[in-house]
């Protein structure tokens, strides 16, 4: 097994493709074709995480962070990031990062979150846009049902709980090949008149070159006719933070402990209790401010999140309730998400939880 397999997997659960656009996702340092003999999976890459890797006999470390989040200029280990990069490569381990990818993902970090939390009817808090396609084809009728199903197969035509999704139009195409063509149907020089149907069909963002690949291979056309354009729909399984109801209405004093206990921290900071009795809630796993205001439209009666600013607090206006439980507690269950998913998917290979607690934060 070698390390692009492992990133296939994880590909599969959180694709790349719905990373923000700040981010710095994907394998930062190693080779992909490198032979895997373990892997280490962490919150964050640290120095010590790597020496972790070391003794644990893992060159390969899945880490939800990135180590590399701006461009080094240098590496001459004057930061803890460049001394993480170097001690790597001495060492040849590979760091692999998902963050925001994971973030984005329906079954990702929130939806961990909410599962700790035992939220029902779990949606979207902040849907991506520009995340779905459509692919617009043109093939003769005859031909058309295979196309489509290859089309399906391939993962075109899924919305939301719905398979085989596509819209067909039966009309008249005509063409004429030079001296250098090679028709499928008519004879090159010709014009000649075909039957033929269009076929439009939606498609995720990252499944756009496996069904480019389908239509190529599988349209009978020696020249095919296509177009592929990017939706302004927001995508309803991709996207920031989730919004999810309690199982029934709980006083908002014994939810806040609630929280504390369920989320295994110390302290917590909230904003002004306004409502006796909470139920819908939302989360944002890291960073959340910027989530606030889509918090308060979803009708939310508790906003969980962290790096909460003082003056991002006066900004619940007796509207919302807003609870900063710490950027490392909000992400903490996600390694061993991640350590979890990877040894189902490689049952016979060693997934190894790192130990080292990575969080720079401490309290008295």
């Amino acid at each position: 097994m070698i390390i692009q397999d492992v990133i296939n997997h994880l590909e599969e659960l959180a694709p790349l493709h719905y990373a923000e656009d700040f981010d710095n996702v994907g394998l930062l340092v190693g080779n992909k074709n490198e032979e895997v003999k373990g892997i280490l999976v962490t919150l964050d890459s640290l120095e010590s995480v790597v020496d972790e890797a070391i003794e644990k006999n893992c060159n390969l470390i899945v880490s939800f962070h990135p180590i590399i989040f701006k461009g080094l200029k240098k590496l001459n280990g004057n930061t803890y990031v460049e001394r993480v990069v170097i001690k790597a490569i001495q060492n040849n381990i590979a760091i692999f990062a998902i963050h925001t990818a994971l973030d984005n993902c329906l079954q990702g970090v929130n939806d961990i979150i909410c599962n700790t939390l035992g939220l029902k009817n779990k949606k979207i808090l902040l849907p991506q846009q520009g995340t779905i396609k459509k692919l617009t084809t043109y093939v003769p009728t005859n031909d058309a049902k295979t196309l489509r199903n290859e089309l399906f197969k391939a993962g075109a035509g899924t919305i939301g709980n719905y398979e085989n999704c596509s819209f067909n139009i039966d009309g008249t195409g005509t063409y004429q090949g030079n001296d250098d063509s090679n028709p499928v149907k008519g004879k090159k020089g010709e014009l000649h008149q075909e039957e033929e149907t269009q076929i439009s069909v939606t498609f995720k963002k990252h499944l756009e070159s496996k069904i480019l690949k389908s239509l190529f291979e599988h349209h009978p056309y020696e020249e095919v006719a296509f177009e592929v354009t990017t939706l302004d729909n927001y995508n309803q399984t991709i996207g920031m933070g989730m919004v999810g109801e309690l199982e029934n209405e709980t006083k908002t004093d014994d939810f806040l402990v609630f929280v504390k206990n369920k989320m295994n921290v110390s302290v917590i900071k909230h904003s002004k209790i306004t409502k006796k009795s909470v139920k819908r809630i939302a989360v944002l796993g890291g960073s959340g401010s910027f989530a606030i205001q889509a918090a308060k439209s979803a009708n939310a009666d508790v906003f969980i999140t962290s790096d909460l600013k003082y003056h991002d607090f006066f900004s619940a206006e007796n509207q919302i309730i807003l609870v900063d439980i710490g950027h490392y507690e909000s992400e903490q269950f996600t390694k061993n998400f991640l350590a979890d998913y990877l040894s189902k998917k490689f049952t016979n290979f060693a997934v190894v939880l790192a130990t080292t607690n990575t969080n720079p934060v401490k309290y008295l």
